[in-house]
């Protein structure tokens, strides 16, 4: 791998300069060697980088709307404070609601008490129909000793059947006036949770993130009125794309970078979990939706930039120790010991890990680098080795 190496052979002289390649070197005799610690450079099995941006979120999250339309009569939190499930947010002027509630609840008594006449009607039909029986038996009885002549008997038939016809339109009544009631105490519950849509509660135990109306607000279903998400531990919600989704997988442990909060810009490294990944790829993306969960001592605001650092393909990499790497600006060095010398030597570097820094250019497998090089070492110093360690990390 050691190659020219493009704008690394522009800087070189840069770079020699600022490590003492351009001083005049004492001489052999006059130069103590240099004790180093020396590591040799080993190629390892390593993965393709995956990364992947996204947001910090909670695990519950929720904006909070009006179901019906109505002005906003009082808004009882504020951005940024904690409420329980059920506590009241705001409520609603809808007296139009209320009124219809009222009606509602009316109209069902009304429906009873007209149910409870259809029934007492039913009780009157049935006794006159059973009357008209009795009385429709014995003519017939009579009758057919030859006692009651054919007009007693037509006239105790028509009775009946007439008797039969009012317990008839009397049963049909009560069923009536049983679905007049059912239906008046449907409208009455239907007006009941309108009006109870007036006041809003909490879904979960959370933290008003953020109000976005004022008392005097006409509200509207599907407008935003607050925002409310949960506490506890934070997720990170990334897309992958879906040709490298099939490296991604529930359980996972990925390195996750977020912002430190320093307000100069730093990240700070955390490890989390894959905890949810989409069955569909979304539409006209082509990229799958990936949650990663943080663990429960990070506190992360919501919103804020995350970049998740995921393993794909596997491969060969030259990986050395990040302290054996010696950056000046944009140039990237290593001493290199030969025959006893160190000698520098420029290298491409690529991203670091947990493994170490990878060297995509510069160093062949094998070669002996120093670790963590003392400050006195320059380009040619003769070197004697303290101790020797293995390839990885330092």
């Amino acid at each position: 791998m050691k190659q020219p190496m493009g704008m690394f052979a522009m800087l070189a002289a840069a770079a020699l300069s600022a490590c003492g390649g351009e001083r005049q070197a004492p001489t052999p005799q006059a130069q103590a060697p240099v004790a180093v610690i020396v590591v040799p450079v080993a190629a390892i099995d390593a993965a393709e980088r995956l990364e992947a941006g996204g947001a910090v979120a909670a695990q519950e999250s929720a904006s909070v709307s009006s179901r019906i339309v109505a002005t906003v009569r009082a808004v009882r939190v504020r951005a940024g404070d904690r409420v329980r499930a059920g506590d009241v947010l705001m409520t609603l002027d809808a007296q139009d609601v209320a009124e219809r509630a009222r009606q509602a609840a009316s109209g069902a008594l009304a429906a009873g008490q007209a149910l409870a006449q259809a029934r007492a009607g039913q009780q009157a039909a049935e006794a006159d129909h059973r009357l008209a029986a009795v009385w429709q038996q014995r003519v017939s009885t009579l009758h057919a000793r030859r006692s009651a002549t054919d007009q007693e008997r037509d006239e105790a038939e028509a009775r009946l059947a007439a008797a039969e016809a009012r317990l008839a339109g009397a049963r049909a009544g009560v069923e009536g006036a049983e679905a007049a009631l059912a239906s008046a105490r449907a409208g009455a519950g239907a007006a009941g949770a309108l009006e109870s849509y007036t006041t809003l509660r909490a879904p979960f135990d959370g933290l008003v993130t953020e109000r976005l109306v004022d008392p005097g607000t006409l509200a509207s279903p599907g407008l935003p009125l607050l925002r409310i998400e949960s506490g506890g531990a934070r997720q990170v919600v990334v897309r992958v794309d879906e040709a490298r989704a099939g490296y991604v997988h529930t359980g996972d442990r990925v390195d996750v970078d977020l912002d430190a909060g320093d307000g100069r810009g730093g990240t700070a490294s955390v490890r989390g979990v894959v905890s949810e990944i989409a069955r569909e790829v979304a539409a006209g993306e082509r990229a799958f939706t990936v949650k990663v969960a943080l663990p429960p001592d990070v506190v992360a605001r919501s919103g804020s930039f995350a970049r998740a650092i995921f393993r794909g393909a596997g491969r060969r990499a030259l990986m050395v120790p990040s302290g054996a790497v010696r950056r000046l600006g944009q140039v990237s060095s290593v001493f290199v010991v030969e025959d006893g010398t160190a000698r520098l030597r420029l290298i491409h570097v690529g991203a670091a890990s947990p493994e170490g820094v990878e060297v995509l250019a510069g160093l062949d497998d094998g070669e002996v680098i120093v670790d963590s090089p003392p400050a006195q070492l320059v380009d040619g110093a003769k070197v004697s080795v303290a101790s020797a360690r293995r390839g990885g990390t330092s």
